[in-house]
């Protein structure tokens, strides 16, 4: 079969004779043989694996962000406007970054400095009504973090896809129940009770700080597995955005939490 390569081509030409070529003098051998071979071109070198220090530097990047527009929408003190638009622009944003699996860091400290707002405006507002809440929301979530990070070094709890599948749809199954609740505050009062308090909102409010941190232990596994398989470095903006999500959560979990045990002054 004729073949399209040139080189082989080539090869079966000279095979033939077809090229009249005397064959090489001794001396011609001696040279062709102590000639340098060629060297054909390197490919270029791949990304760098990802390290646990790539995720602790974005991961502070990110969380730091957020952190530093919070701050600001706090002196400023925004209004609750800015606080519903930095939720819809961060709510985009996130379902953008997840579902696309980014890694593009202008979107992920995009989503920092719009949620940062609205947890910025939030934050001041608790504060007004209940003074000292929010150091109080910050160390628990220090707390939480710290200690979900020796369950997970510690093996106590193991990650499996039976354990993924359950805190994933425990998460849906809240998401869900602060929709319906959100639905039901506009023709009864307090909704159906999850936000109003009472005992229920007590079960719901520690139910979702477990469950934010059940997410940190997939955060820490993702995170794990990613530097084991050596996955490239620009995915540590990735781990580190679930990260910070999921440490938002819980702080906003407990800041309300603690606010039912709380008296304004």
């Amino acid at each position: 079969m004729q073949s399209r390569n040139p080189v082989f081509r080539k090869q079966r030409v000279t095979a033939h004779g077809a090229w009249n070529v005397p064959p090489p003098s001794p001396e011609q051998l001696h040279y062709m043989y102590n000639a340098p071979s060629y060297a054909p071109p390197t490919a270029p070198p791949t990304a760098r694996p990802m390290t646990i220090d790539d995720v602790v530097v974005r991961g502070f990047i990110t969380l730091g962000t957020l952190v530093v527009s919070a701050a600001a929408a706090w002196a400023l003190n925004l209004g609750w406007g800015f606080a519903a638009l930095g939720a819809i622009a961060g709510l985009v944003l996130a379902l953008i970054i997840s579902f696309r699996q980014s890694t593009n860091p202008a979107l992920i400290l995009g989503y920092s400095v719009a949620y940062g707002v609205t947890v910025g405006v939030v934050s001041h507002g608790f504060n007004n009504l209940y003074n000292g809440i929010v150091f109080q929301a910050v160390v628990g979530t220090a707390l939480a973090f710290g200690a979900m990070l020796a369950v997970h070094s510690l093996r106590i709890i193991r990650v499996t896809p039976k354990f993924t599948r359950f805190v994933i749809a425990a998460g849906i199954a809240l998401m869900g129940l602060m929709v319906v609740n959100w639905l039901a505050s506009f023709f009864i009062e307090d909704g159906i009770g999850i936000r109003s308090g009472g005992p229920l909102s007590f079960i719901f409010s520690i139910a979702a700080i477990l469950v934010g941190c059940f997410f940190l232990l997939l955060d820490f596994n993702d995170i794990e597995q990613g530097v084991a398989a050596g996955i490239p470095d620009r995915y540590a903006w990735l781990m580190a955005f679930g990260l910070t999500v999921t440490l938002v959560w819980i702080y906003l979990e407990v800041l309300r939490f603690l606010s039912y045990f709380s008296n304004s002054d």
